[in-house]
């Protein structure tokens, strides 16, 4: 697939994917295996600190599949009703706030993985509300955030969902990964990497650090592939503090 260059949140690059999904505010590459997202992509505007009550557009809540996708690869509503996981989102809902429309785009089953209610509404949640703030520096250009699932397939894998024709369900993730890109207006570029079991946990997202190098070798996949250089490479494998 050719990818869109005008899409300004790969603007360094984007792993590859069995489909790439791209929407109005934000881009997914999907995995037919998986039946969900390998990893998403977007760039978090500047002045998100969004509190439920004041948001200037409501949550649309509006979850449905992605015709997009071929039927047989596809999440459907289904799969996540009576699991106990959650429809966890891997674009924020809070962070494309502007528009209904631009709200309603992160509520597509593509942006869904099954996420352990406490995960989600803690943790996930609490990262994703810091990397708003981090973006709202004064020194920084623009934040790129590129989230995903994780499979460790040295534990048993668990599924969603009933098998459809094919026999295929949902798998869930047994981890989440967030990778941060930030850019300085001293031109300075910096990265942080997250990894989280999925499940309840304790702490703060800080507690969870690891190196981007780290993650690509645990999802398998090539982030900011468009950056080059050995500072580039040293800065991948940095365990940055948050």
């Amino acid at each position: 697939m050719t990818l869109d260059v005008s899409k300004p949140e790969l603007r360094y690059g984007c792993p590859a994917a069995d489909q790439i999904l791209f929407n109005r505010f934000y881009t997914v590459g999907y995995s037919y295996y998986f039946r969900q997202a390998k990893w998403t992509l977007e760039i978090v505007e500047p002045g998100k600190h969004i509190n439920d009550v004041d948001d200037d557009v409501t949550r649309q809540n509006n979850f449905r599949p992605d015709f997009r996708l071929p039927q047989r690869f596809r999440g459907d509503l289904s799969d996540y009703r009576r699991s106990g996981f959650d429809r966890g989102h891997l674009v924020a809902s809070a962070n494309q706030d502007q528009t209904a429309l631009q709200n309603s785009e992160t509520y597509l089953l593509s942006n869904m993985s099954p996420q352990a209610p406490q995960f989600n509404r803690g943790i996930w949640k609490d990262l994703e509300g810091e990397i708003r703030a981090k973006n709202d520096e004064p020194d920084i250009y623009e934040t790129y955030v590129m989230a995903g699932p994780i499979f460790d397939f040295e534990h048993r894998t668990r599924f969603i969902g009933q098998a459809d024709n094919n026999g295929i369900k949902i798998p869930i993730p047994s981890h989440f990964f967030k990778c941060v890109l930030v850019e300085r207006k001293s031109g300075k570029l910096e990265m942080w990497a997250f990894e989280f079991e999925n499940k309840d946990l304790d702490g703060r997202p800080a507690d969870f650090v690891t190196s981007t190098s780290a993650i690509e070798q645990r999802a398998g996949i090539n982030i900011w592939p468009n950056l080059f250089g050995d500072n580039i490479e040293a800065e991948k494998k940095q365990i940055n503090r948050w």
